[in-house]
């Protein structure tokens, strides 16, 4: 699988990284399993939280077995000192690892949640872990607003990656709450790593009242493409906006999919580009609407 620079971390990450929030809805032994087939298809860039449920104890074995063969990335949504610190020592315990490799603030939604961060701060707690030889790298991750992450990149030195929405539905959509080519532009000018998500989201699920959570096909927060076809098109419009690296969806049943898209991607045309734009133009954005401000 065709692997980029991940900014200035040093690590060539795979196109597509492996969101294992996946491993939440299955039994160990599964977990165990996906972990390896994710493995055989040469993905080398996992991606964990502590909100995954149980992800990261159920990542844990396989983690360990192939610790050199796995750059992980890990996140906190603490914005104070203390919460994220606590946070740091209950992921590596509950990996039962004794260095992360990419810790990122997560879910940015506010500049005031920016303020909150510096000073002293979850971002203190991050660089005090990478003193400590806990964490080795620091990134951010926004769902909904890129000019908090042009913010973020202006005022964070240390910063090495940000994660953030891309796919067609985000690019039709013309306006300063959707342009994530400027984040791109600017990642690529500061040499910071990139990191896609909700490159196969669709739109919004139907409200609960229409389609409850129960009924819903996917463990995904948003309805997702589906199709061989559908999930490559996808992959491939993704990783070609000049993404470092693509992360692949909530649900077990895609991973396979993604995977083999990943393995085979080699570029997207200007005018495949286009046409899915242009296909997108009128569908929801999945960037949650509460993050539109």
């Amino acid at each position: 699988m065709e692997t980029r620079p991940l900014g200035t971390t040093g690590h060539d990450s795979t196109v597509a990284t492996f969101g294992t929030i996946a491993l939440n809805w299955l039994e160990q032994e599964g977990a165990n399993q996906m972990v390896e087939h994710v493995l055989d298809h040469g993905v080398n860039h996992f991606d964990v939280a502590p909100t995954y449920g149980d992800a990261e104890l159920k990542l844990g074995p396989k983690l360990r077995q192939h610790r050199g063969e796995i750059f992980l990335g890990c996140k906190t949504q603490e914005r104070d000192y203390d919460g994220a610190a606590d946070k740091i020592d209950r992921s590596l315990d509950r990996l039962g690892i004794d260095t992360i490799d990419l810790y990122q603030i997560h879910g940015l939604e506010y500049e005031s949640e920016l303020e909150e961060i510096t000073g002293d701060g979850a971002l203190a707690a991050v660089r005090d872990a990478m003193d400590d030889g806990k964490i080795d790298h620091l990134g951010l991750t926004s769902h909904g607003d890129p000019d908090l992450i042009l913010s973020a990149i202006d005022r964070i030195d240390d910063l090495e990656t940000v994660m953030f929405p891309l796919n067609p539905v985000v690019v039709a959509k013309d306006d300063s709450e959707h342009d994530y080519e400027a984040v791109l532009e600017r990642a690529e000018e500061e040499d910071v790593g990139t990191l896609g998500i909700k490159a196969f989201a669709k739109g919004s699920w139907p409200p609960t009242d229409e389609l409850p959570e129960a009924d819903r096909p996917y463990a995904n927060w948003y309805e997702p493409v589906d199709t061989p076809e559908t999930v490559r098109d996808r992959f491939d419009f993704a990783a070609e906006q000049g993404l470092t690296t693509v992360v692949s969806p909530g649900d077990p049943k895609l991973v396979t999919m993604v995977m083999d898209a990943a393995s085979r991607y080699d570029g997207m045309d200007e005018a495949a580009q286009r046409s899915l734009v242009e296909e997108a133009r009128h569908d929801d954005s999945p960037v949650p609407e509460q993050l539109h401000h």
